[in-house]
């Protein structure tokens, strides 16, 4: 019996029938057909009369998954089996049992990986942190899950209006912290930008408009200057007979703000929006290689390089596969054009990832590994010997993700591939974990520096060891990648036990000197000034010597709310109907906290999470790099109230502005006019130098909101020679 309308079935008819026309592109026989047909008729019955947030029938979702992996990532059958079934176990009667029975124990291994876990978990631990750990996990067996739950994700993303704020901040922390990441690094390069978008889109509405409309606007001046630079390279690629296609491909508005962001300037100073692709057919011989770089002498003989914006993917891809040869050149009125070439080969990769580089791999009956291969491999290492908490797992596979990577050497010559900003103790425990454990220093380029030496491109490395050294705790901030964090942690958790005994002994020892009785308030109070959220933690590191108690007295005696927290307050937003209640929720003070890691000011736009062991109200910028990871572990505690700036008191707030530009006479004259006479703003503290004909400085001050600093800001702007104004998050100058 169907729970279907007739509009349903018409609307669930035409999207199958056109799954089944992508279908004719990978089903090769009357089995592929029937297993598609037959998983179909079974997410359709067990999904009867369910409807999306949307209202839709919730059908349309897994069918929209199986399109996605088709047409956007070039799986196969089993893998759009897999897409239809994917919410069959979990939401249904089904079990994996069945879906084995019925469709082979591939396909349920598939669909198991897709699975949400359920269970009852601890308070300490986060069952978002252990689904992704699950999902994770199957990199060691399966890499087609994670391409279907990035399909699954992507598609969530494309229908995220229907979500209420707090469910569209988890999701978009998630995308952002993990799922784009991912993306990028299985080499699915489109899907990244459109997941990075998505999120931009729904997180900051406005900006996202803004940057779209600018980009609108000036399309049509950007394409004259684009078919202008391209005619001399098509009339000399005609001229040589090659096939190719070229075209100008503008970048994603989320990577034109976060340039913004980042280097805070407006869309006026970005300069790159562009960048000119060559995609070509190969010819059988010379070999690709040669072949690109043909292509680009020819573009040289037209326009000049920048040698140092040279980037040669071909003789060394990056750890996704990708490969491309990139140049940086002048074009007409002195603008720098990133040039791409590559054959229709690499284009397949870059645009479809593991699934063409698998297909291609196949192709050439290759049994040596690439770097791909080797990155899976490491990540497969990590992936199997996982000794940490959930958390700490999505964490460390996170570093896995880097998206950029620097080559090495060993004193033998071998290449290593490593994530820029690796340091020296990376690389020995890149080579072996007893090498890790034991080094005390490194010969870089035959020149003896500390393991906590960053490496560069092309460094020669050598490890000095001991006998006698072993892991220390703080080479946990040390190292960057995944396998020297979970090797050092091991090490660490074997001594845990002892430092906690210690570190119990110690704080209640403490704590007796001052006449202190212990308490769960004390404790909670100690462990947020030191920065512990667990309280193994806390006592391990004082065991161990991380965490001095010399200054506990004064952390006993002082008021753990800001002063700041005395001016806000939460108000709430209806779900339903949108509508505001301006009354404040019933809040004390001490439910919040400020969270140091972005600062924020009034007027800044801020989300709140609950802290699932002090239970406070932690408020972080909507911007902010923590919350997404937050976000993506425990997204059930993201506050669903909006959290307002309250307007009743005015006091002021500090806040640390970063200055550079070309020094003059008069420099420190004008910023303290700016300051002291035009805004009469106190300054706490202030810090400038000139060096070389460049000044730099950092002002600490208060301002009253955030309002009030970017006008500051934007004063600033405007005195001559200052090239650079930026607000600095943790208002530390050192």
């Amino acid at each position: 019996m169907s729970n279907y309308t007739s509009d349903d079935e018409r609307v669930i008819n035409e999207a199958y029938e056109e799954l089944l026309v992508s279908c004719k592109k990978i089903c090769k026989g009357e089995d592929d057909w029937n297993f598609i047909k037959r998983a179909f008729f079974l997410a359709k019955e067990a999904h009867a009369g369910v409807r999306r947030r949307s209202g839709e029938p919730y059908l349309l979702h897994p069918i929209a998954v199986a399109q996605i992996v088709i047409n956007e990532i070039g799986l196969g059958v089993k893998s759009v089996v897999a897409a239809l079934l994917h919410d069959v176990v979990e939401d249904t009667d089904y079990t994996v049992e069945d879906i084995e029975h019925i469709f082979g124990a591939k396909v349920a291994s598939m669909v198991d990986g897709l699975t949400k876990m359920s269970g009852v978990f601890n308070a300490d631990t986060s069952e978002q942190a252990e689904y992704f750990r699950k999902v994770l996990l199957t990199l060691s067996d399966d890499v087609r899950v994670i391409l279907i739950k990035i399909a699954d994700r992507l598609h969530n993303m494309r229908t995220l209006q229907f979500m209420p704020l707090n469910k569209q901040i988890k999701i978009t922390g998630e995308t952002i912290y993990l799922f784009a990441p991912l993306a990028y690094r299985l080499g699915l390069y489109p899907i990244k930008s459109e997941l990075e978008d998505l999120c931009m889109k729904y997180r900051f509405p406005e900006e996202y408009e803004h940057i779209s409309s600018l980009l609108a606007e000036s399309a049509e001046k950007r394409q004259e200057y684009i078919d202008r630079f391209c005619k001399p390279i098509i009339e000399v690629l005609d001229r040589n007979n090659i096939q190719y296609e070229i075209s100008g491909r503008v970048k994603s508005v989320y990577s034109i703000w976060t340039k913004m962001q980042r280097k805070q300037i407006p869309f006026e100073e970005v300069y790159d929006l562009f960048a000119i692709r060559i995609v070509f057919q190969t010819l059988p011989f010379p070999s690709e290689k040669t072949q690109c770089w043909q292509i680009y002498s020819n573009i040289t003989d037209i326009y000049a390089p920048k040698q140092d914006r040279l980037r040669d993917w071909i003789s060394m891809p990056k750890a996704n596969g990708y490969e491309a040869l990139h140049s940086t050149v002048m074009g007409p009125d002195g603008h720098w054009v990133e040039v791409q070439i590559r054959t229709q080969r690499m284009e397949d990769i870059a645009e479809r990832g593991f699934a063409a580089h698998w297909k291609y791999k196949k192709a050439t009956l290759s049994q040596s590994d690439d770097a791909f291969d080797t990155w899976l491999k490491k990540v497969r290492d990590a992936l199997n010997s996982p000794t940490e908490s959930a958390v700490e797992f999505l964490d460390n596979f996170k570093l896995s993700l880097y998206t950029s990577e620097i080559t090495v050497f060993t004193p033998k010559g071998e290449q290593r591939q490593l994530p820029n900003g690796a340091t020296a103790l990376d690389f020995a425990y890149d080579i072996h974990t007893k090498v890790g454990d034991h080094a005390i220093g490194a010969k870089i380029n035959h020149k003896i520096e500390a393991i906590t030496k960053p490496l560069k491109w092309g460094d020669q490395i050598e490890i000095i060891t001991a006998d006698n050294a072993k892991p220390k705790a703080e080479w946990l901030n040390i190292v960057t990648t995944t396998k020297a964090k979970q090797k050092i942690t091991a090490f660490l958790k074997r001594e845990q036990q002892n430092n906690i005994e210690n570190g119990i002994a110690l704080f209640e020892s403490k704590l007796a000197e001052y006449d202190v009785a212990m308490s769960g308030r004390v404790l909670r109070k100690a462990m947020q000034a030191y920065d512990c959220k667990y309280k193994d933690e806390f006592y391990s590191h004082i065991g161990a010597g991380i965490i001095s108690l010399d200054n506990i007295e004064k952390v006993l005696k002082s008021s753990s709310t800001s002063k700041l927290l005395k001016f806000w307050q939460l108000r709430q937003e209806d779900e339903d109907d949108g509508d505001i209640d301006d009354s404040p929720k019933s809040q004390s003070d001490d439910s919040f906290v400020i969270a140091p890691c972005c600062s924020p000011l009034p007027g800044d736009n801020v989300v709140g999470f609950r802290d699932p062991v002090t239970e406070k109200i932690v408020v972080h910028k909507a911007t902010c790099d923590e919350l997404n990871r937050l976000a993506s572990q425990y997204g059930k505690n993201i506050i669903k109230d909006k959290i307002k700036w309250s307007q009743h008191k005015a006091t002021a707030y500090l806040s640390t502005i970063e200055l550079r530009g070309i020094d003059r006479m008069g420099m420190l004259s004008d910023i303290t006019h700016i300051v002291s006479d035009d805004f009469s703003i106190n300054m706490r503290e202030i810090h400038l130098r000139s060096h070389d004909g460049i000044f730099e400085g950092k002002l600490s001050l208060y301002v009253q909101d955030a309002d009030s600093l970017h006008a500051l800001m934007d004063k600033f702007r405007q005195i001559k020679g200052l090239e650079s104004v930026k607000r600095i998050e943790n208002n530390e100058i050192e």
